[in-house]
């Protein structure tokens, strides 16, 4: 219904001097289906207070409102052209106006947990980057097309989002830290299997793609299906997702990617998780699961580094060390990082590992194909483990597509029911097997992913027996075709 919508918008954004990249589209897409959004909710909030004969308080004032500036309308519902802003009037308008009015709402808002919070974080983290009053006002009334009203609609919508991120990943640069394939942050969510009344946290958050799923097979009663109370809905929306994000651009996305899947206001950070002293992290600030993907390859400053135990300048490092302390006792993690976690032999990997094996229970490492993360160019594994027990046994799970994955060949759900369903029982067979952790070397704690089931490939034979096989085929052609001429002749 609305996938040509979005593409018009991104040709509109391709065509203008301030768009570049995907980057671009997707952030530029991002306000405007935001304040149509917010437009829209208001909207139904005003009618069902009318309903209930009570008053509604509008959070945008009047003045502001997308269905003043951006989408007025006659009196018949049709666009009213004649009194829509456009050109430059557009332009001074957002950027002089309409920007500085909602970055306010930072200052108004009474407390972080509200929307009123989330619109001055966005704007006074987003820049307008569109250059012509002429092509905001064909996008804003190519957006205007699109509608939040029904669940159908936002379902809807919530995919062609996820369709952008997906883009922004295959665009290449840093596009892909935005994007975790949707069929393995699925698969560790089946591993995990939340409950409803659990905490959920992600300090890595991106476009808040594990949050979005968790969000969406709790919605739909979980493994089993059940049918969800309004209290359950309620517990859903406000005390179950909690994120936390670094970056302008994926702070934004985040927030939109939640409030498309149904969260209304994401209890999402914009801040440095690694800044946080470990100290500092209480018990009432500890969750029950954590799902997340941490930056690979990142660096931290050494004062960024003085806040945790194990020091290095390795980011996904640190992080680990963060998803650790912020679980609760027997708090449940599914942990995607990169598979030289399992075998660096530097001081700060070791200390990590032994910090692992004995203070959580490891019971699960998934070792992902190359091509999985599409454009990163790193092989990544994902650990699976609960706080508070030490690793007895790791079961180790190496994934065979059969296929080279690529753009055109991603990860599928397909490809990872084998290993949710023999996760189960910690089944061994020929891509699984366990490992006791009284066998690792304790100077070293290695883990690297050796596959013993493997069937072993046919030794390299010598160069000499190579060229005396190369001969004795020449000799038998030469023979053959001596006999097929012998024939025509």
């Amino acid at each position: 219904m609305f996938e040509q919508t979005f593409k018009n918008i991104d040709d509109i954004l391709h065509k203008d001097a301030g768009c570049s990249s995907e980057l671009d589209y997707t952030e530029q897409t991002s306000w405007m289906l935001f304040l149509k959004y917010l437009d829209d909710l208001e909207f139904a909030k005003s009618q069902e207070a009318e309903l209930m004969e009570q008053d509604y308080s509008y959070i945008i004032d009047e003045a502001h409102r997308w269905s003043k500036w951006a989408a007025p309308k006659k009196a018949d519902g049709s666009f009213d052209h004649d009194n829509a802003l456009t050109g430059d009037d557009l332009m001074e308008y957002v950027d002089g106006e309409l920007f500085p009015y909602l970055k306010g709402f930072k200052q108004r808002a009474e407390s972080p947990n509200t929307i009123e919070y989330k619109i001055g974080e966005i704007f006074g983290e987003i820049k307008n980057k569109i250059q012509s009053g002429y092509s905001l006002r064909d996008a804003l009334e190519k957006v205007d097309e699109l509608q939040f009203r029904s669940q159908e609609a936002k379902h809807e919508l919530s995919h062609l989002y996820e369709v952008k991120i997906k883009n922004m990943g295959n665009a290449g640069r840093n596009g892909g830290e935005y994007y975790t394939p949707r069929p393995l942050i699925r698969a560790m969510i089946d591993v995990i299997k939340p409950q409803i009344g659990e905490t959920i946290y992600d300090p890595a958050a991106g476009s808040a793609g594990f949050l979005c799923e968790t969000f969406d097979y709790l919605r739909q009663g979980g493994t089993e299906k059940r049918q969800l109370k309004s209290s359950d809905l309620t517990v859903l929306q406000e005390n179950t997702f909690y994120a936390k994000e670094k970056k302008s651009l994926a702070y934004v996305i985040a927030i939109m990617n939640m409030i498309l899947h149904g969260i209304e206001a994401p209890n999402v950070i914009h801040t440095n998780t690694l800044a946080e002293n470990l100290q500092d992290i209480t018990p009432n600030r500890q969750h029950d699961i954590i799902l997340a993907n941490p930056p690979f390859g990142g660096k931290e400053r050494p004062e960024v580094q003085q806040n945790f135990p194990i020091k290095t300048g390795e980011t996904a490092f640190l992080f680990l060390q963060h998803f650790i302390k912020s679980l609760k006792p027997g708090g449940r993690a599914a942990i995607v990082i990169k598979n030289t976690f399992l075998s660096n032999t530097d001081k700060a990997a070791i200390a990590l590992r032994k910090e692992l094996l004995e203070n959580c229970n490891l019971h699960t490492i998934l070792d992902c194909p190359g091509g999985t993360f599409i454009g990163a160019g790193v092989k990544t594994v994902v650990l699976f483990f609960t706080k508070g027990e030490p690793t007895q046994s790791t079961w180790f799970y190496q994934l065979n597509v059969g296929r080279n994955m690529g753009k055109t060949n991603p990860l599928n759900d397909k490809d990872l029911k084998e290993f949710v369903e023999s996760q189960v029982s910690f089944t061994d067979s020929d891509n699984s097997w366990s490992l006791a952790t009284s066998e690792l070397d304790n100077s070293t704690w290695d883990l690297s992913v050796k596959n013993p089931n493997a069937k072993e490939e046919a030794p390299l034979r010598e160069p000499e027996a190579i060229i005396d096989e190369i001969i004795a085929l020449d000799k038998e052609s030469e023979a053959i075709l001596a006999n097929i001429q012998k024939v025509i002749s």
